[in-house]
């Protein structure tokens, strides 16, 4: 008898020098080397193995010199040619497959044979045999498939080596087949009943490691699993060694190692559990897998998050196949939704799903079981609902998706479905784009599963409910009891947590869904509730349909018993919230649609279609909404787009897909027809719009149909005009119809069709055009009458007027002189016969008055007036239109002319010499690029197009230019403020007007300029301020250098009281600035202030604003940030605006580089400033910067610029957030360097605050002990007044005028230097004394200390006493002293000469040759040019003498007149009458540094207190 065979831990173990002390065993004695041998004698060695399995006994493996032979085959199975590898698997394989079945025959065997082996024996010997056949086949497949890399070659007698190899791979072998059978063998071989051989114990565990540990390797493998046989049969020994066997513990650690490894493996491992159970009725190991889950430490997941999204979706897939059995061990698994890892707690959300779906059916409530169960279900549900709320965006859209799983499984009740919806109504405000479109995708499958029928409108279910309500009073009998139990049954119906007595445990939700009755009334409400059509024909029923539909008779029908009356009053009552919950959802959607994120417009849509498919109140509005978004630059949103047009609009029959696209044109916006014929141009090009459809659309336009109106026949054309623009074909068969009805009767009672029948003349074609020019001179006259007659009202006639101009420039071959009769025939109907244009012209720049005629008053309509200005405007410009299109047409014709003569010189020359025709070509290029000839030809087109375009408006000195004649006399028009102010309507036109002439021409722009900017903040009318605010934008684009002055003036328009003036001014300035025709100067302050407005949607567009313009370059917020920060600290904001403000404009800086720079920046801003509150604004902007370990370490080194701010509490807790924010991410290195720099701010502080007592105590003790002296009131009022300028000036300067300030007075002047911190000036006597005199003088005078503060801090005149003016006067020139400020006219404006990037309250001081100075504030200095416009005022004047001047020869005295004035000044600085040039920064800077030069030191150190 062979002794036993024992599976080794690697093949050489066999061998006999590897077990010298196992005599016992079976191992390997003579060992043939494989590799020393030829190929005929491996032949001759594996012919000779083969016969001996197939001719001995199966028991032959036992025999040392079998077994031997076979050792040395496997161990060199890497050298043997695929036939010999072929013969020995197969001769192994057919043995053990005839071994097998031999094994269950044992029990069945005598236990004695002839050959005289016992039954032991016997058993023994199969064993064995078991054994040997399974190590040797497992093993050639670990050799074959797992180390094909370092398989070494094979030897043969061919001396190509290597290529004599290659030959012998293509022959008969197939692997794949082979493997495939050996796997199956061995898996039937693990299932054989092995009872007989091991009796009621297990096999060896390392025969069954042996196997398992060699299945789970081939699981690795992908390649494997993609076999359906190959992957079952290796479930198959997996699932029969850990559950038949019981090798549970050991072969669960390996499937999670392999399931936190492998990726692909969740579901594969996912059927092996499932299919062992299934097979061996035990789920052992499903078990022990679920517990090891539970048992792992959650913050493990959170380190490792492919592991734990690999057991996630394990876990997933287990609860699918194996609902029940998960559904009693999730205890288990609970703590893991405590875990930081979201992927774990999203799987286990679809782990209740599917439990809740599969694992609760046919439950018994009755029993105890059951009962049990049901409350199993309901926790389930209640930690779903919790789950909504989870911190993770991805395990609250995995929630949604859940419930949307469980909805199409009906596995929600009745009951549920309100809440659910509620949820996902109220996610679709979440701030994560996943949430939104899984919170879109559960609202649409909640309408297209919900349990409460086809038609969902409001009203219709209210109007059910009331008649049931009543029904269900009269059945009730009269007692108070019966409606606290309807009321009980709609809480049972709607409530989840309600739960009731012993046996009324279930939740409320779950006991509608097992209620059979309750299911009953459902149908009942189905088919009571709009029995209308079905889910599918909703779509193509229209509102009128659906009215008809709903039709609720007196006699409400009976439903049956009370109870059946009460749960159906209930489920109408579920149905009425379920139809509100979606109607409340459009203002969200709306907001949707407008989302930059693809996904939310995408499913948005989906929704909205479903939603109208339902007849939601609202869905047709909103659809509406959708339309501009064809313009969308993202293709998927346009394609969205553009299906649910076709869907809901383009039918089958032409008639209504004609009614349908009249109807949604007839009341569309402006935007809307915009979208709709970008729509229909691309559908009429695709094809989607037939013929049959254009054809169906002329006859609604002609009245062809049966009930059209005027409405729908101007719709038709609005539709054919669009269609037009695609092919403009549409258009030519019907010219006649156009014109007839058009501008005919029917234009009287449509408003809108002589409009709409213009914009169709302007669409014809180019031979529609000539033949309409030259047949038919009718159409001109038509359009001249409807510009002049008074045919139209006065609601539609500008539309139409408008259309009317445009249709003649694209008609008329001479439009020009065409429209100048129209003018004249105009001017004559508006001021009469009499009077010419010419005349008219000369006695408006001869008369003060704009109503004042020659002939004395003449009295004009309004209305008609109103009209001709709106002509003459629009004609200018159409006219500017026309020379610019001239001028490519001109152009154009140049090119093709010069094209076509090279093409012909280039066909004459092709039998000439190619060499000759080149160099001749290249001469006469050249003689024309010496000559100048294109060039020149080119200047002289763009001087003529310059000069035309300049005549339009200026050509009013030649009698010919007819539009330059009226210019002036809409220009006095508009300056008459008292007459426009009695018609708004006509001041409208004026300006509207007005601006139109300003864009044509800049002579004219540049005079009335002035004018522009009065009336635009001026004008009481807030159309006519948001008219002009949209001018300004355009005048900017085209005239850049004239508006670059007034820049200020422009961003004021941003603090406008009117809401829709102060959305213009910020669309205006976002199109000016982020298409670059603005620059980004330091007013940008005023645009962030809108981040915080009133009005939402001016807050978003801001935010959108500094979005774009982040993207911009290199972030041109970087550098804006610290202007923004000075100029808001300095504006009376509250503290939670100006945090907000800042947020966003930080938030919109990412790159580390800059945040780096800005960090530095900022710090540097300390330095220099006094202010308090400006401390703290610049220590909050530090803590809201991203640090990295750099930025920290430049924080740290710039500590010398912030020390002396860290005595305030709220600079110092900001600075403390950054190091606790520094300290999340510093490495080690770096925590020490935090941690001292924390020390040190703390110990700066506290001596900071310490220096700030014992200086407050200093100051005590010093007031008490002066407390019985009589104080000098002046000296007080100086102290004082010196003491706030100095603080207030201080942070207001930057540090590099500081330093130059401090470093002039240490040379120049001997005075001492003012102690910032403790605010004390020292002064030499003779100083005071000069003070004190001087202080005499004043209160004499009876000057106020308030006058004498504001002169002294040079405030800008915005800041002083209304109606207050200054003289600056000298003692021995007191004739050529001159006013400060000149009366304005009226409620003027001027350009700003201010540079912004300077600080405004700073002073400008000069000296004359005897050393006196004059200080006055610096926005309110005029040009000694302007002295011929000051007006002289008689009024009491005081003199104030400066104090602090002892070393001036003589004071300066200032003199204060107080007269109200007369108008509303915007700016301080005065434009001169005789055409004097503002002021720009450069040359005002050049003037500020030349009288820097003249000031004396210490009129310096004055001026800085």
């Amino acid at each position: 008898m062979a002794p036993p065979f024992v599976i080794p831990d690697s093949l050489k173990d066999l061998e006999e020098e590897a077990m010298p002390d196992e005599d016992d065993r079976l191992c390997a004695h003579d060992v043939i080397q494989i590799e020393a041998l030829s190929p005929s004698e491996i032949d001759e060695l594996v012919k000779g193995v083969a016969f001996d399995l197939a001719d001995k006994e199966l028991f032959c493996v036992e025999e040392q010199s079998v077994f031997d032979q076979i050792y040395s085959l496997v161990k060199g199975f890497s050298c043997l040619e695929p036939a010999a590898k072929g013969n020995l698997i197969e001769s192994l394989r057919s043995n053990f497959s005839v071994l097998l079945p031999n094994i269950t025959s044992l029990s069945r065997s005598s236990p004695s044979r002839s050959d005289g082996l016992s039954l032991q024996e016997r058993i023994n010997s199969h064993r064995n045999a078991l054994k040997i056949y399974t190590y040797f086949l497992q093993t050639i497949i670990i050799a074959e498939e797992l180390q094909p890399d370092s398989q070494p070659q094979p030897r043969t007698n061919n001396a190509k080596g290597k290529n004599s190899r290659k030959k012998h791979v293509p022959q008969a072998w197939n692997w794949e087949l082979q493997r495939s059978k050996i796997i199956s063998i061995l898996a039937t071989a693990v299932e054989t009943d092995l009872k007989q051989l091991y009796g009621q114990s297990d096999p060896e565990e390392n025969f069954l490691a042996f196997v398992a540990k060699g299945a789970f390797a081939m699981l690795e493998n992908p390649a494997l699993l993609k076999d359906k046989d190959t992957k079952d049969d290796l479930c198959r020994i997996i699932g029969a060694c850990a559950t038949k066997y019981h090798y549970t513990m050991q072969s669960s650690a390996s499937i999670l190692h392999l399931i936190h490894k492998y990726e692909f493996l969740p579901q594969h491992i996912a059927d092996a559990v499932a299919q062992a159970e299934k097979k061996y009725a035990d789920g052992s190991l499903a078990i022990s897998l679920i517990r090891e889950i539970g048992r792992m430490n959650p913050k493990d997941y959170a380190r490792d998050a492919s592991g734990a999204e690999n057991v996630g979706r394990f876990l997933v897939e287990l609860a699918d196949r194996l609902p029940r059995l998960m559904s009693t061990n999730i205890g288990m698994l609970m703590p893991h939704f405590g875990g930081e890892s979201y992927k774990i707690r999203s799987s286990l959300v679809g782990v209740f799903g599917k439990l809740i779906a599969k694992a609760f059916k046919d439950t018994d409530s009755n029993s105890s079981s059951g009962t049990h169960r049901l409350r199993s279900k309901q926790a389930m549900l209640d930690v779903l609902v919790d789950r909504c709320r989870d911190v993770s965006a991805y395990t609250r859209s995995r929630v949604l998706q859940t419930w949307g799983e469980l909805c199409e499984e009906h596995a929600v009740s009745m009951g549920l479905w309100n809440q659910v919806s509620e949820i996902a109504a109220g996610r679709l405000e979440d701030k994560s784009a996943m949430v939104r479109k899984s919170a879109l995708n559960l609202l649409t499958t909640l309408l297209q599963y919900n349990p409460f029928g086809p038609q969902l409108r409001t009203s219709t279910f209210e109007a059910t409910l009331e008649k049931y309500k009543e029904k269900l009073d009269g059945m009730s009998p009269p007692s108070t009891s019966n409606s606290n139990e309807v009321n009980g049954v709609v809480v049972k119906t709607e409530s989840s947590e309600n739960e009731e007595g012993d046996g009324d445990d279930v939740s409320s939700g779950d006991a509608a869904e097992e209620n059979p009755s309750l299911e009953e009334n459902v149908e009942i409400v189905e088919n009571y509730v709009d029995s209308g059509p079905s889910e599918n024909n909703v779509a193509d029923s229209g509102p009128s349909q659906v009215e008809n539909q709903v039709d609720i008779n007196d006699r409400t029908p009976d439903v049956g018993s009370l109870e059946q009356t009460r749960a159906l009053v209930a489920s109408l009552e579920a149905g009425v919230r379920f139809a509100k919950c979606m109607s409340s959802t459009m203002p969200i959607l709306v907001q949707l649609l407008a989302s930059p994120m693809a996904t939310d417009v995408e499913h948005g849509i989906q929704f909205l279609m479903r939603c109208r498919q339902f007849q939601i109140d609202g869905a047709e509005s909103c659809l509406r909404k959708m339309l501009p978004l064809a313009f969308s630059q993202e293709k998927a949103i346009y394609e969205a787009v553009e299906g649910a047009f076709i869907s809901i609009y383009i039918r089958k029959n032409s008639m209504e897909t004609a009614a349908n696209l009249i109807n949604i044109t007839i009341d569309a916006s402006i935007g809307d027809l915009a979208a709709l014929e970008h729509i229909i141009t691309a559908l009429v090009t695709k094809g989607d719009i037939t013929s049959g459809t254009i054809s169906a659309l002329w006859d609604f336009f002609t009245f062809n149909v049966n009930g059209v109106t005027a409405e729908q026949s101007r719709g038709a054309l609005s539709v054919l005009c669009m269609a037009a623009k695609s092919s403009p074909k549409v258009l030519s068969s019907r010219l006649l119809n156009i014109i007839d009805i058009g501008f005919g009767r029917w234009a009287k009672e449509e408003p809108l069709l002589a409009r709409t029948a213009c914009i169709a003349l302007q669409r014809l074609s180019v031979e529609d055009r000539d033949s309409l020019v030259s047949v038919n001179r009718r159409v001109f006259n038509v359009l001249q009458s409807l510009i002049i007659g008074p045919g139209l009202s006065e609601q539609s006639w500008y539309a139409a007027s408008e259309q009317a101009i445009n249709a003649i420039y694209a008609l008329h071959p001479m439009p020009e002189m065409f429209l100048s009769d129209v003018i004249r025939k105009f001017h004559g109907s508006v001021f009469g016969q009499t009077e010419a244009l010419e005349q008219l012209a000369s006695h408006v720049e001869k008369e003060e008055d704009a109503a004042s005629l020659p002939n004395g008053p003449l009295s004009v309509h309004v209305t008609k007036l109103s009209r001709y200005m709106f002509v003459v405007s629009h004609v200018a410009m159409k006219h500017l239109v026309y020379i610019e299109s001239c001028v490519r047409k001109v152009r154009k014709q140049k090119a093709d002319k010069e094209r076509a003569a090279a093409e012909s010189q280039a066909a004459k020359l092709d039998d000439i010499d190619a060499t000759q025709s080149s160099d001749k070509a290249s001469e006469e290029n050249n003689i024309n690029a010496e000559l100048g000839v294109s060039a020149s030809e080119d200047a002289r087109l763009d001087l003529l197009a310059e000069k035309a375009e300049k005549e339009i408006v200026s050509g009013r000195q030649n009698n010919f230019f007819i539009i330059g004649v009226c210019a002036p006399v809409i220009a006095k028009l508009c300056r008459n403020i008292t007459l426009l102010q009695q018609f708004p309507g006509l001041q409208a036109s004026a300006m509207l007007a007005l601006c139109k002439l300003m864009v044509v021409d800049a002579e004219f722009c540049d005079a009335n300029l002035q004018l522009l900017f009065t009336v635009a903040q001026n004008a009481v009318s807030e159309s006519v301020r948001s008219n002009c605010t949209i001018a300004l934008g355009d005048l900017a684009v085209r005239f850049p250098n004239l508006l670059d002055p007034w820049t200020e003036n422009m961003y004021a328009r941003l603090n406008d009281q009117a809401l829709s003036v102060r959305k213009n001014a910020v669309l205006v300035l976002s199109h000016l600035i982020l298409n670059d025709m603005m620059k980004v100067k330091g007013y940008i302050s005023e645009m962030a202030l809108h981040l915080e407005d009133e009005d939402l949607r001016i807050s978003n567009l801001v935010k959108l604003f500094f979005h774009e313009l982040s993207k911009k370059g290199n972030n041109p917020i970087y550098n804006l940030l610290p202007d923004i920060l000075s100029r808001l600290s300095r504006q009376n904001i509250s503290k939670e605006m100006f945090c907000n403000i800042m947020q966003v404009l930080i938030g919109s800086i990412k790159k580390d580089k800059q945040m780096e720079g800005l960090i530095e920046k900022l710090c540097h801003r300390f330095s220099g400033i006094t202010d308090k509150k400006h401390w703290v604004d610049i220590a909050y902007c530090l803590s809201q910067l991203t640090y990295t370990e750099k930025g920290f370490k430049k924080l740290a080194d710039l500590f010398k610029s912030f020390e002396h701010a860290l005595s305030e509490d709220a600079v110092i807790e900001y600075f403390k957030s950054i190091t606790n924010k520094a300290k999340k991410f510093a490495k080690p290195e770096l925590k020490s360097s935090v941690e001292d720099f924390e020390e040190k701010l703390i110990k700066c502080h506290e001596e900071r605050k310490e220096q700030e007592r014992t200086m407050q105590n200093a100051m005590a003790h010093q007031q008490k002990v002066a407390g019985p002296m009589e104080p000098d009131n002046s000296n007080l009022e100086e102290t004082s007044c010196v003491t706030e300028c100095e603080a207030r000036e201080e942070g207001l300067v930057q540090e590099d005028k500081v330093d130059e300030s401090r470093s002039q007075e240490s040379t120049r002047d001997a005075v001492g230097d003012v102690e910032t911190d403790n605010l004390v000036a020292c002064e030499s006597a003779d100083i005071s004394d000069s003070r004190n005199r001087e202080g005499e003088s004043k209160m004499n005078t009876g000057t106020s200390p308030i006058a004498a503060k504001s002169c002294r801090k040079g405030k800008s005149r915005e800041k002083l006493k209304k109606g207050v003016k200054l003289e600056v006067l000298t003692n021995t020139d007191e004739d050529n002293s001159h006013a400060i400020d000149s009366q304005t006219s009226p409620a003027s404006v001027r350009p700003e000469t201010v540079n912004p990037d300077e600080n405004l309250s700073s002073t400008i001081s000069s000296q004359d040759t005897r050393g006196e100075v004059e200080s006055v504030p610096k926005r309110i200095i005029h040009d000694p040019a302007d002295r011929s416009e000051i007006t002289p005022l008689h009024s009491e004047s005081v003199e104030i003498v400066g104090k602090g001047m002892s070393r001036r020869k003589k004071p300066t005295s200032l003199k204060i007149v107080t007269e109200e004035p007369e108008g509303t000044v915007i700016d301080g600085e005065k434009e001169n009458k005789s055409g004097q040039v503002p002021q720009t920064p450069s040359t005002r800077s050049v003037r500020r540094t030349r009288q820097k030069d003249k000031v004396p030191p210490s009129t310096r150190s004055l001026r800085k207190r």
